[in-house]
Protein backbone atom coordinates (compact mmCIF):
# COMPACT_ATOMS: atom_id res chain seq x y z
CA UNK A 1 0.00 0.00 0.00
CA UNK A 2 1.53 3.47 -0.67
CA UNK A 3 1.92 6.17 1.02
CA UNK A 4 -0.90 8.98 -0.87
CA UNK A 5 1.26 11.81 0.86
CA UNK A 6 4.32 10.38 -0.75
CA UNK A 7 5.73 12.64 -3.58
CA UNK A 8 5.89 11.23 -6.50
CA UNK A 9 7.77 13.34 -8.97
CA UNK A 10 11.43 14.50 -8.49
CA UNK A 11 12.70 16.26 -5.56
CA UNK A 12 15.36 18.90 -5.87
CA UNK A 13 18.48 17.82 -3.88
CA UNK A 14 18.67 20.09 -0.62
CA UNK A 15 21.84 21.78 -0.39
CA UNK A 16 24.95 19.60 1.24
CA UNK A 17 27.42 21.70 3.39
CA UNK A 18 30.79 21.37 2.37
CA UNK A 19 32.80 19.65 4.28
CA UNK A 20 36.26 18.22 4.54
CA UNK A 21 36.15 14.60 5.36
CA UNK A 22 33.35 12.37 3.48
CA UNK A 23 32.59 10.36 6.12
CA UNK A 24 31.73 13.14 8.81
CA UNK A 25 29.66 12.42 12.06
CA UNK A 26 26.00 13.40 11.88
CA UNK A 27 24.32 16.10 13.12
CA UNK A 28 23.73 15.64 17.41
CA UNK A 29 20.50 15.11 18.60
CA UNK A 30 20.20 19.12 19.61
CA UNK A 31 20.70 19.90 16.04
CA UNK A 32 18.37 17.50 14.98
CA UNK A 33 15.89 19.19 17.00
CA UNK A 34 16.65 22.67 15.94
CA UNK A 35 17.48 22.12 12.80
CA UNK A 36 15.46 18.92 11.11
CA UNK A 37 15.83 17.50 7.99
CA UNK A 38 12.47 18.41 6.11
CA UNK A 39 13.48 17.84 2.32
CA UNK A 40 11.56 14.69 2.33
CA UNK A 41 8.77 16.08 4.15
CA UNK A 42 5.35 17.61 2.04
CA UNK A 43 4.40 20.94 2.53
CA UNK A 44 0.85 19.45 3.87
CA UNK A 45 2.86 18.10 6.80
CA UNK A 46 5.06 20.78 7.84
CA UNK A 47 1.65 22.66 8.24
CA UNK A 48 0.65 19.70 10.49
CA UNK A 49 3.24 19.96 13.06
CA UNK A 50 3.15 24.10 12.96
CA UNK A 51 -0.45 23.31 14.08
CA UNK A 52 0.69 21.68 17.36
CA UNK A 53 1.43 24.69 19.70
CA UNK A 54 3.82 23.60 22.35
CA UNK A 55 4.04 26.47 25.05
CA UNK A 56 7.53 28.31 25.00
CA UNK A 57 8.51 27.32 21.47
CA UNK A 58 8.22 28.91 18.72
CA UNK A 59 9.35 27.11 15.71
CA UNK A 60 9.16 28.45 11.48
CA UNK A 61 9.86 25.40 10.03
CA UNK A 62 9.95 27.01 6.57
CA UNK A 63 12.66 29.29 7.94
CA UNK A 64 14.65 27.02 10.03
CA UNK A 65 14.14 26.69 13.45
CA UNK A 66 15.86 28.52 16.24
CA UNK A 67 19.28 26.83 17.00
CA UNK A 68 18.63 24.95 20.17
CA UNK A 69 21.84 26.34 21.52
CA UNK A 70 20.49 29.68 21.23
CA UNK A 71 17.25 28.80 22.57
CA UNK A 72 19.28 27.73 26.23
CA UNK A 73 20.96 30.90 26.42
CA UNK A 74 17.13 32.50 25.97
CA UNK A 75 16.32 34.23 29.18
CA UNK A 76 12.92 32.16 29.21
CA UNK A 77 14.32 29.20 28.70
CA UNK A 78 17.06 29.95 31.47
CA UNK A 79 14.64 31.05 33.98
CA UNK A 80 12.40 28.29 33.10
CA UNK A 81 14.86 25.83 34.30
CA UNK A 82 16.42 27.65 37.13
CA UNK A 83 13.51 29.68 38.96
CA UNK A 84 12.04 26.20 40.05
CA UNK A 85 14.68 25.06 41.71
CA UNK A 86 15.70 28.63 43.34
CA UNK A 87 12.34 28.80 44.79
CA UNK A 88 12.57 25.06 45.84
CA UNK A 89 15.53 24.88 47.72
CA UNK A 90 14.83 28.64 49.58
CA UNK A 91 11.26 26.92 50.71
CA UNK A 92 13.73 24.80 51.87
CA UNK A 93 15.95 26.57 53.87
CA UNK A 94 13.31 29.14 54.91
CA UNK A 95 10.54 26.81 56.17
CA UNK A 96 11.93 25.48 60.20
CA UNK A 97 10.72 21.67 58.94
CA UNK A 98 13.45 21.17 56.53
CA UNK A 99 16.97 20.17 57.69
CA UNK A 100 19.31 20.14 54.88
CA UNK A 101 22.80 19.50 56.52
CA UNK A 102 21.30 16.08 57.39
CA UNK A 103 19.80 15.76 53.42
CA UNK A 104 23.25 14.41 52.10
CA UNK A 105 23.21 11.38 55.21
CA UNK A 106 19.54 10.30 53.99
CA UNK A 107 21.11 10.06 50.75
CA UNK A 108 24.53 8.16 51.22
CA UNK A 109 22.76 5.69 53.24
CA UNK A 110 20.19 4.50 51.19
CA UNK A 111 19.81 0.94 50.53
CA UNK A 112 21.30 0.49 47.16
CA UNK A 113 19.35 -3.36 46.75
CA UNK A 114 16.25 -1.30 46.70
CA UNK A 115 17.53 1.37 44.11
CA UNK A 116 18.91 -1.22 42.11
CA UNK A 117 15.32 -2.37 42.25
CA UNK A 118 13.71 1.06 41.85
CA UNK A 119 15.87 1.28 38.42
CA UNK A 120 15.34 -1.77 37.03
CA UNK A 121 11.14 -1.52 37.60
CA UNK A 122 11.21 1.95 36.44
CA UNK A 123 13.25 1.03 32.56
CA UNK A 124 11.23 -2.65 32.43
CA UNK A 125 8.50 0.38 31.36
CA UNK A 126 9.93 2.04 28.64
CA UNK A 127 9.31 -1.29 26.54
CA UNK A 128 5.82 -1.66 27.47
CA UNK A 129 5.56 1.98 26.09
CA UNK A 130 6.96 0.84 23.14
CA UNK A 131 5.17 -1.89 22.82
CA UNK A 132 1.57 0.48 22.87
CA UNK A 133 2.92 2.83 20.69
CA UNK A 134 3.70 0.42 18.20
CA UNK A 135 0.19 -0.95 18.37
CA UNK A 136 -1.31 2.47 18.13
CA UNK A 137 0.80 3.13 14.52
CA UNK A 138 -0.07 0.05 13.53
CA UNK A 139 -3.45 1.18 13.51
CA UNK A 140 -3.18 3.59 11.15
CA UNK A 141 -1.33 1.11 8.65
CA UNK A 142 2.14 1.10 9.44
CA UNK A 143 3.93 -1.98 10.63
CA UNK A 144 6.73 -0.74 13.55
CA UNK A 145 8.88 -3.37 15.74
CA UNK A 146 8.66 -2.86 19.52
CA UNK A 147 12.70 -2.88 19.54
CA UNK A 148 12.08 0.17 17.10
CA UNK A 149 9.47 2.12 18.96
CA UNK A 150 11.42 1.39 22.49
CA UNK A 151 14.24 3.46 20.95
CA UNK A 152 12.34 6.34 19.85
CA UNK A 153 10.30 6.60 23.03
CA UNK A 154 13.57 6.47 24.94
CA UNK A 155 15.12 9.03 22.81
CA UNK A 156 12.40 11.61 22.85
CA UNK A 157 12.10 10.95 26.82
CA UNK A 158 16.20 11.84 26.71
CA UNK A 159 14.92 15.22 25.05
CA UNK A 160 12.03 15.93 27.10
CA UNK A 161 14.38 15.74 30.41
CA UNK A 162 17.07 18.61 28.42
CA UNK A 163 14.43 20.68 26.63
CA UNK A 164 11.78 22.26 27.73
CA UNK A 165 7.77 22.54 26.25
CA UNK A 166 7.95 18.88 26.28
CA UNK A 167 10.09 18.79 22.56
CA UNK A 168 10.05 15.09 23.20
CA UNK A 169 7.18 14.61 22.11
CA UNK A 170 7.85 16.56 18.47
CA UNK A 171 11.08 14.94 17.90
CA UNK A 172 9.71 11.44 18.16
CA UNK A 173 7.40 11.93 15.76
CA UNK A 174 10.42 13.68 13.71
CA UNK A 175 12.16 10.03 14.33
CA UNK A 176 9.12 8.22 13.25
CA UNK A 177 8.44 10.32 9.71
CA UNK A 178 12.69 10.08 8.99
CA UNK A 179 12.48 6.28 9.47
CA UNK A 180 9.06 5.18 7.94
CA UNK A 181 7.38 7.79 6.30
CA UNK A 182 4.31 7.98 8.54
CA UNK A 183 2.67 11.58 8.04
CA UNK A 184 3.82 13.67 10.86
CA UNK A 185 -0.38 14.41 11.65
CA UNK A 186 -1.20 10.87 12.03
CA UNK A 187 1.75 10.65 14.39
CA UNK A 188 0.95 13.45 16.81
CA UNK A 189 -2.35 11.39 16.46
CA UNK A 190 -1.44 8.57 18.31
CA UNK A 191 0.82 10.60 20.61
CA UNK A 192 -1.94 12.40 21.21
CA UNK A 193 -4.40 9.32 22.10
CA UNK A 194 -1.55 8.64 24.00
CA UNK A 195 -1.55 10.86 25.75
CA UNK A 196 -5.01 10.25 26.78
CA UNK A 197 -4.98 7.06 28.10
CA UNK A 198 -2.01 7.97 30.60
CA UNK A 199 -4.19 10.65 31.66
CA UNK A 200 -7.12 8.21 32.17
CA UNK A 201 -5.10 6.03 33.81
CA UNK A 202 -3.66 8.53 36.35
CA UNK A 203 -6.71 9.51 37.44
CA UNK A 204 -8.48 6.42 38.36
CA UNK A 205 -5.72 4.46 39.89
CA UNK A 206 -5.00 7.94 41.58
CA UNK A 207 -8.30 7.27 42.85
CA UNK A 208 -8.34 3.54 43.52
CA UNK A 209 -5.37 3.82 45.53
CA UNK A 210 -6.33 7.16 47.44
CA UNK A 211 -9.87 5.40 47.90
CA UNK A 212 -7.52 2.30 49.36
CA UNK A 213 -5.17 4.60 51.60
CA UNK A 214 -8.11 6.93 53.25
CA UNK A 215 -10.77 4.81 53.41
CA UNK A 216 -10.51 5.66 57.14
CA UNK A 217 -11.49 8.99 56.26
CA UNK A 218 -10.35 11.64 53.85
CA UNK A 219 -9.08 15.18 54.57
CA UNK A 220 -10.06 18.47 52.44
CA UNK A 221 -6.86 18.07 50.40
CA UNK A 222 -7.58 14.66 49.23
CA UNK A 223 -11.28 15.18 48.87
CA UNK A 224 -10.39 18.00 46.39
CA UNK A 225 -7.41 16.17 44.46
CA UNK A 226 -10.12 13.87 43.83
CA UNK A 227 -12.59 16.15 42.55
CA UNK A 228 -10.22 17.14 40.69
CA UNK A 229 -9.50 14.12 38.83
CA UNK A 230 -12.74 13.40 38.19
CA UNK A 231 -13.47 16.28 36.32
CA UNK A 232 -10.42 15.43 34.59
CA UNK A 233 -11.84 12.64 33.54
CA UNK A 234 -14.81 13.68 32.60
CA UNK A 235 -14.13 16.49 30.30
CA UNK A 236 -11.77 14.05 28.28
CA UNK A 237 -13.97 11.40 27.82
CA UNK A 238 -16.65 14.76 26.93
CA UNK A 239 -13.93 15.90 24.46
CA UNK A 240 -13.12 12.43 22.49
CA UNK A 241 -16.86 12.08 22.12
CA UNK A 242 -17.21 15.51 20.38
CA UNK A 243 -14.18 14.94 18.16
CA UNK A 244 -15.20 11.50 17.00
CA UNK A 245 -18.81 12.20 16.18
CA UNK A 246 -18.53 16.36 15.40
CA UNK A 247 -15.76 17.42 14.72
CA UNK A 248 -15.05 17.27 11.15
CA UNK A 249 -18.72 18.86 10.98
CA UNK A 250 -17.54 21.52 12.88
CA UNK A 251 -14.12 21.73 10.92
CA UNK A 252 -15.97 21.84 7.48
CA UNK A 253 -18.92 24.56 8.72
CA UNK A 254 -15.76 26.67 9.74
CA UNK A 255 -13.94 29.62 6.75
CA UNK A 256 -10.90 27.28 7.02
CA UNK A 257 -8.83 25.85 3.93
CA UNK A 258 -9.63 22.29 2.39
CA UNK A 259 -5.50 21.58 3.19
CA UNK A 260 -6.64 22.17 7.21
CA UNK A 261 -9.64 19.77 6.60
CA UNK A 262 -7.30 17.11 5.02
CA UNK A 263 -4.79 17.40 7.92
CA UNK A 264 -7.36 16.65 10.32
CA UNK A 265 -8.37 13.70 8.86
CA UNK A 266 -4.85 12.59 9.00
CA UNK A 267 -4.95 13.45 12.71
CA UNK A 268 -8.11 11.59 13.99
CA UNK A 269 -6.65 8.42 12.09
CA UNK A 270 -4.45 8.49 14.19
CA UNK A 271 -5.86 9.72 17.15
CA UNK A 272 -8.86 7.51 16.60
CA UNK A 273 -6.25 4.48 15.21
CA UNK A 274 -7.77 2.15 18.27
CA UNK A 275 -10.10 -0.48 17.25
CA UNK A 276 -11.73 -3.24 19.65
CA UNK A 277 -9.24 -5.66 19.39
CA UNK A 278 -6.48 -3.57 20.43
CA UNK A 279 -8.48 -1.47 23.10
CA UNK A 280 -7.45 -4.80 25.76
CA UNK A 281 -3.74 -4.67 24.99
CA UNK A 282 -3.66 -0.90 24.91
CA UNK A 283 -5.80 -0.51 28.38
CA UNK A 284 -3.21 -3.34 29.84
CA UNK A 285 -0.30 -1.61 28.44
CA UNK A 286 -1.04 1.81 30.33
CA UNK A 287 -1.72 -0.11 33.66
CA UNK A 288 1.37 -1.59 33.33
CA UNK A 289 3.27 1.68 32.89
CA UNK A 290 1.51 3.41 35.69
CA UNK A 291 2.69 0.67 37.76
CA UNK A 292 5.78 0.82 37.31
CA UNK A 293 6.42 4.76 38.08
CA UNK A 294 4.39 3.60 41.25
CA UNK A 295 6.79 0.39 42.21
CA UNK A 296 9.58 3.03 41.22
CA UNK A 297 8.66 5.32 44.45
CA UNK A 298 7.65 2.97 46.42
CA UNK A 299 11.07 0.88 46.02
CA UNK A 300 12.89 4.36 46.80
CA UNK A 301 10.42 4.53 50.03
CA UNK A 302 11.87 1.02 51.50
CA UNK A 303 15.60 2.51 50.27
CA UNK A 304 15.17 5.16 52.64
CA UNK A 305 14.49 3.41 55.21
CA UNK A 306 12.36 6.13 57.44
CA UNK A 307 11.20 4.49 60.41
CA UNK A 308 8.37 7.28 60.90
CA UNK A 309 7.05 6.99 57.12
CA UNK A 310 4.17 4.70 56.94
CA UNK A 311 3.30 5.18 53.17
CA UNK A 312 2.75 2.01 51.98
CA UNK A 313 1.88 0.76 48.17
CA UNK A 314 -1.19 2.38 47.54
CA UNK A 315 0.49 5.84 49.13
CA UNK A 316 3.36 5.14 46.65
CA UNK A 317 0.31 5.27 44.11
CA UNK A 318 -1.23 7.62 44.94
CA UNK A 319 1.97 10.26 44.91
CA UNK A 320 3.44 9.25 42.00
CA UNK A 321 0.48 9.35 39.94
CA UNK A 322 -0.11 12.83 40.96
CA UNK A 323 3.46 13.70 41.01
CA UNK A 324 3.10 12.30 37.26
CA UNK A 325 0.04 14.92 36.74
CA UNK A 326 2.66 17.53 37.41
CA UNK A 327 5.11 16.56 34.41
CA UNK A 328 2.66 17.39 31.71
CA UNK A 329 2.94 21.15 32.80
CA UNK A 330 5.41 21.92 29.91
CA UNK A 331 7.26 25.30 31.35
CA UNK A 332 10.56 23.49 32.91
CA UNK A 333 12.32 20.19 31.69
CA UNK A 334 10.64 16.96 33.19
CA UNK A 335 8.69 19.19 35.54
CA UNK A 336 11.98 19.96 37.26
CA UNK A 337 10.88 22.29 40.47
CA UNK A 338 7.61 21.80 39.88
CA UNK A 339 7.60 17.76 40.56
CA UNK A 340 10.07 17.74 43.60
CA UNK A 341 7.65 20.82 44.93
CA UNK A 342 4.52 18.70 44.63
CA UNK A 343 5.67 15.34 45.67
CA UNK A 344 6.96 16.97 49.36
CA UNK A 345 3.50 18.89 49.47
CA UNK A 346 1.30 15.53 49.12
CA UNK A 347 4.35 13.37 51.29
CA UNK A 348 3.93 15.94 54.32
CA UNK A 349 0.47 17.26 54.49
CA UNK A 350 -1.42 14.19 53.08
CA UNK A 351 0.44 11.43 55.06
CA UNK A 352 2.26 12.85 57.64
CA UNK A 353 5.87 12.48 56.24
CA UNK A 354 8.55 14.64 57.94
CA UNK A 355 9.98 17.58 55.60
CA UNK A 356 13.14 16.65 55.50
CA UNK A 357 12.58 13.18 54.78
CA UNK A 358 10.13 14.00 51.85
CA UNK A 359 12.53 16.26 49.84
CA UNK A 360 15.09 13.41 50.28
CA UNK A 361 12.60 10.36 48.58
CA UNK A 362 11.76 13.00 45.92
CA UNK A 363 15.47 14.02 45.09
CA UNK A 364 15.93 10.31 45.02
CA UNK A 365 13.23 9.56 43.14
CA UNK A 366 13.77 11.94 40.44
CA UNK A 367 17.36 11.25 40.43
CA UNK A 368 16.12 8.20 38.64
CA UNK A 369 13.43 9.45 36.62
CA UNK A 370 15.40 12.34 35.19
CA UNK A 371 19.27 11.82 35.74
CA UNK A 372 19.30 8.65 34.60
CA UNK A 373 17.51 9.14 31.32
CA UNK A 374 19.68 11.58 30.42
CA UNK A 375 22.43 9.00 30.88
CA UNK A 376 20.66 6.04 29.85
CA UNK A 377 19.21 7.86 27.31
CA UNK A 378 22.13 9.30 25.65
CA UNK A 379 23.68 6.17 25.45
CA UNK A 380 20.53 4.60 23.48
CA UNK A 381 21.36 8.01 21.09
CA UNK A 382 24.67 7.28 20.40
CA UNK A 383 24.40 3.73 19.30
CA UNK A 384 20.63 4.30 17.59
CA UNK A 385 20.77 4.21 14.14
CA UNK A 386 17.08 5.73 14.24
CA UNK A 387 18.00 9.45 14.70
CA UNK A 388 19.79 9.65 11.00
CA UNK A 389 16.62 7.75 9.37
CA UNK A 390 16.36 6.14 6.47
CA UNK A 391 17.67 7.57 3.59
CA UNK A 392 14.76 6.93 1.19
CA UNK A 393 12.79 9.20 4.13
CA UNK A 394 15.25 12.07 4.30
CA UNK A 395 15.50 12.93 1.04
CA UNK A 396 19.89 11.54 0.77
CA UNK A 397 18.88 8.41 -0.89
CA UNK A 398 17.17 6.98 -3.48
CA UNK A 399 14.72 8.85 -6.12
CA UNK A 400 10.89 9.52 -4.93
CA UNK A 401 9.82 6.30 -7.63
CA UNK A 402 12.23 4.21 -5.95
CA UNK A 403 11.06 5.48 -2.00
CA UNK A 404 7.34 4.82 -3.41
CA UNK A 405 8.51 1.48 -5.02
CA UNK A 406 10.13 0.51 -1.12
CA UNK A 407 6.68 1.70 0.87
CA UNK A 408 4.89 -0.77 -1.70
CA UNK A 409 7.27 -3.53 -0.36
CA UNK A 410 7.71 -2.97 3.38
CA UNK A 411 4.23 -1.79 4.04
CA UNK A 412 1.25 -4.32 5.78
CA UNK A 413 -2.13 -4.45 6.27
CA UNK A 414 -3.06 -3.01 9.96
CA UNK A 415 -2.37 -4.87 12.81
CA UNK A 416 0.17 -7.09 11.01
CA UNK A 417 2.85 -5.39 11.60
CA UNK A 418 5.77 -7.63 13.41
CA UNK A 419 7.37 -7.29 16.94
Amino acid sequence: MTDPDQPTGPTETPPVAPATDPAAAPASMLQQVAHTDLSGISSDEIAAAEQVDYPGVNEDVEQGAVPLSKRLRNPRTIVSIVLPLVVLLLLAAALPGFKLDELPGYIRDANPWWLLAAVAIYYVGFPIRGWRWAILIRGVGYPLRVKDATEMVLISWLVNCVVPAKMGDVYRGYLLRINTGVELSKTFGTIFIERIFDLIAIVVLGLAAGFWSFRSGMSKEVQIIFAVGLVVVLVLVVGLFVVRNFGRRILTRLPVPQRIVSLYDHFEAGLFSVDRRSLLPIGFATVLIWTTEALRLYFVILAMGFPDVNVGISGAFFVALIASLLTAVPFTPAGVGLVEGGMVFVLHSVYNVPQTEALAISLVDRAISVLSVIVVGGIAYVFSSKTRGDPAFTGRGPSSETRAADVTVTSTPTGQGTS
